[in-house]
């Protein structure tokens, strides 16, 4: 089997083949031809995904506390944000497999392969060729996310009140720089602090629309 296609989707030409081999290897056609299967990379390409996530969480959104840097990375790294991005990338179709074992190749299966084939690229070329595999595809859960912005606008078009308006600024070197956005909306205002626009807006629109609710919670109960 000829991997050159993934190899161009990928970005990245292995030095050592073998690798890619056994990070497409299934258990059932090791134990019918030999050698190893993707079992021991997928544990491998675990661990190396948890850390490049939490990396990229570390340095991106330092507005979090660890227990919300914990709930998002599981979200990006679930068996069902891995999957789509397997698929997207068409994993699948390069799994050696033997005989019945295709009736058995479900989510779980081809989910892995996400994690073999970062295992693989971080074998064959280090961390910062994972690295660059991982950031190029990152798992597009985090777009399954709340979108706080259209939350707040759904919120106050219910109401029939304006929409939100936004302002911002950036600080900081452009290397690592720090963005500010302030939302106003129904009469209160709320700030957002981020690694980038969007981020802060997010914040910043999370904020107003706590604000937006408790203050009509509030309003409610006097009544």
């Amino acid at each position: 089997m000829s991997f050159d296609r993934l190899e161009q989707a990928i970005g990245y030409t292995f030095r050592d083949q073998s690798l890619l081999k056994t990070a497409f290897t299934h258990s059932s056609f090791a134990e019918k031809y030999g050698g190893e299967s993707n079992e021991r990379m997928e544990y491998l390409g675990d661990s190396v995904l948890q850390l490049l996530v939490s990396q990229k969480q570390y340095f991106e959104e330092g507005e979090k506390a660890e227990g919300e840097l914990t709930k998002e990375r599981q979200k990006l790294v679930c068996l069902d944000a891995l999957y789509e991005e397997a698929e997207r990338l068409g994993l699948k179709k390069y799994l050696r497999f033997f005989g019945k074992a295709a009736s058995n190749i479900g989510k779980k299966t081809v989910s892995s392969l996400y994690e073999t084939l970062v295992a693989a690229i971080y074998l064959d070329g280090g961390l910062k060729e994972a690295e660059k595999f991982v950031l190029a595809n990152y798992p597009k859960a985090a777009e399954r996310q709340e979108n706080y912005k259209s939350a707040l606008q759904e919120y106050l078009q219910k109401r029939g009140l304006p929409l939100p308006t936004y302002e911002g600024q950036k600080r900081g070197q452009d290397h690592a720089p720090t963005f500010l956005a302030t939302a106003r909306a129904g009469g209160a205002t709320a700030f957002g602090e981020g690694a980038s626009e969007k981020k802060a807006q997010q914040q910043a629109a999370k904020l107003l629309l706590e604000t937006l609710k408790a203050k009509e919670n509030t309003n409610t109960d006097k009544k």
